[in-house]
């Protein structure tokens, strides 16, 4: 039979991408179909923009420290709109590198939504299908909402780099590392954030020493952490206040709600756009009541399968909406794959961009390659950020004996202009082979920091490798190599 394309990705996302270009450069023809911005998550609504953010964050708190060390330095106010200009300047000029990409590979470019409807057939939104050898799905994942009365008054990460103000005052329900980065992110940029967790403790499946001073640091900065609350009913402020609606950020409107009686009656809302909703009133489970310009849901993701017609032509899909694969990203039907975030394996950038050059090693260079899931790196960008590699010294020491080598101290930059930030340096060693099983670093760069101690995890390295290693002084990191007796172990 002949076939339209040797492969059909549907998702121009970084893995989606990837795969397209590498299967491109073997001689496929290739084809790519995304229903939004090319470039996916991370490039146009994720890590990219999210970055952006943080950098922008963290000037105001610089001013400020610069006076310490003598300058005559005040921060000012920070200028969203002149901001947001330059960010879409850069996210514009970033999905056109990743169009130039695509058509210098070849590779043709269907700007539509694009559906299962065979083993090898793939509909576009357009009315055209297309048949391909081979369908890659790499589709990615999207925020959810929680299933509460009036959620829709809330917005979720990919509305908040379109927000036509910056909100005076904001609540963030979660504590992933969503929600606790752009705690940091909109604290910095002069919000007043309010963040509600469930959980005993942000950061869950993280270490808990580390991210208990991560929390313990947001709070110093600031933000208002209630753990243990949650969300339990949320409406225009204008339902809930009896004469005129003050601005959510008045003082008096938020102390008069948190003692305020019965909410009154909910009248019906105009339609809105996300961001547009008004102030909204919200009552927690520990009894407060308050007002807020906006709420961010940052309660999880899902991954986009939804309508597709995956199951229809016998791809399994588990319950939470991932593509089930094997080691090779093949799915339960032989010429569809899955890569990246659809499938739930691990939720990042580069994992999903390794994914989708293993897939072109196997399918298109008949060498079968499994991606690597193992001792992969990550940072948490909250301010300081956290990195960590390996494993927790929670799930190091449910495994085997362990020695914890950790130390927690004010960093030079800081103690000097007397801040009480702290830094954390952490190892997690099996006390049987002396291997570093799992690295942990909360400070100021943790990201670019775990990125070079994850090669030393990466390739095995025993804690006498760290030992025997000459220290760089004076930095943070010269920890990492000096610390010589294990605080404890487990």
């Amino acid at each position: 039979m002949a076939f339209d394309f040797d492969l059909f990705v549907i998702g121009g996302g970084s893995g989606g991408v990837r795969a397209a270009r590498t299967a491109a450069a073997t001689g496929a023809k290739v084809a790519v179909a995304e229903e939004s911005r090319m470039g996916g998550t991370c490039v146009i609504r994720g890590c990219v923009p999210k970055k952006l953010m943080v950098f922008a964050s963290e000037f105001g708190a610089e001013a400020a420290l610069a006076r310490d060390y003598g300058w005559s330095a005040e921060p000012g106010e920070f200028d969203w709109k002149r901001f947001q200009t330059h960010l879409k300047g850069e996210l514009d000029r970033l999905e056109e590198v990743y169009r130039s990409l695509l058509k210098q590979s070849d590779v043709t470019i269907h700007d539509s939504r694009a559906r299962v409807t065979g083993p090898q057939e793939v509909a576009l939104a357009d009315g055209t299908t297309v048949t391909a050898k081979t369908i890659l799905v790499a589709t990615g994942g999207r925020p959810v909402r929680p299933d509460i009365a009036c959620s829709d008054l809330g917005i979720v990460s990919d509305d908040i780099f379109g927000l036509k103000t910056l909100p005076k005052s904001i609540l963030i329900i979660g504590g992933g590392y969503i929600a606790c980065e752009f705690a940091c992110i909109l604290n910095g940029l002069g919000v007043e954030v309010t963040q509600y967790y469930r959980g005993a403790q942000i950061l869950r499946g993280f270490d808990d020493e580390a991210r208990g001073l991560v929390a313990e640091a947001m709070r110093e900065r600031g933000i208002n952490l209630h753990l243990g609350t949650n969300i339990v009913e949320m409406a225009r402020a204008e339902d809930r206040w009896e004469g005129p609606v003050p601005t959510a950020s008045d003082a008096a409107m938020s102390q008069a709600l948190k003692g305020a009686a019965s909410p009154l009656a909910r009248r019906e809302g105009g339609a809105h756009r996300p961001g547009e909703a008004g102030p909204i009133w919200v009552k927690g489970t520990n009894g407060q009541q308050d007002v807020y310009d906006q709420v961010l849901f940052a309660t999880g993701r899902t991954p986009n399968t939804e309508g597709m017609g995956l199951q229809d032509v016998g791809v399994k899909v588990n319950r939470r909406g991932a593509i089930e694969v094997d080691a090779y990203s093949q799915t339960a039907v032989p010429s569809i794959y899955a890569i990246g975030d659809v499938t739930d394996r691990i939720q990042l950038t580069p994992v999903a961009i390794r994914e989708g050059m293993a897939f072109t090693e196997t399918v298109f260079k008949n060498n079968p390659t499994a991606p690597d899931h193992e001792l992969v790196a990550s940072a948490v960008f909250t301010q300081p950020e956290l990195g960590t590699v390996g494993m927790t010294e929670e799930q190091a020491r449910e495994q085997e004996p362990v020695e914890i080598y950790c130390t927690s101290f004010r960093p030079m930059r800081s103690a000097f202009a007397g801040r009480p930030d702290r830094v954390l340096m952490k190892l997690i060693v099996s006390q049987a082979s002396q291997k570093v099983l799992g690295c942990q670093i909360v400070a100021p760069g943790a990201g670019e920091m775990i990125q070079l101690a994850g090669i030393a995890v990466k390739m095995g390295a025993t804690k006498e490798d760290f030992d025997r290693t000459v220290a760089v002084h004076p930095t943070i990191s010269e920890e990492l190599v000096t610390m010589k007796t294990p605080m404890r172990t487990a």
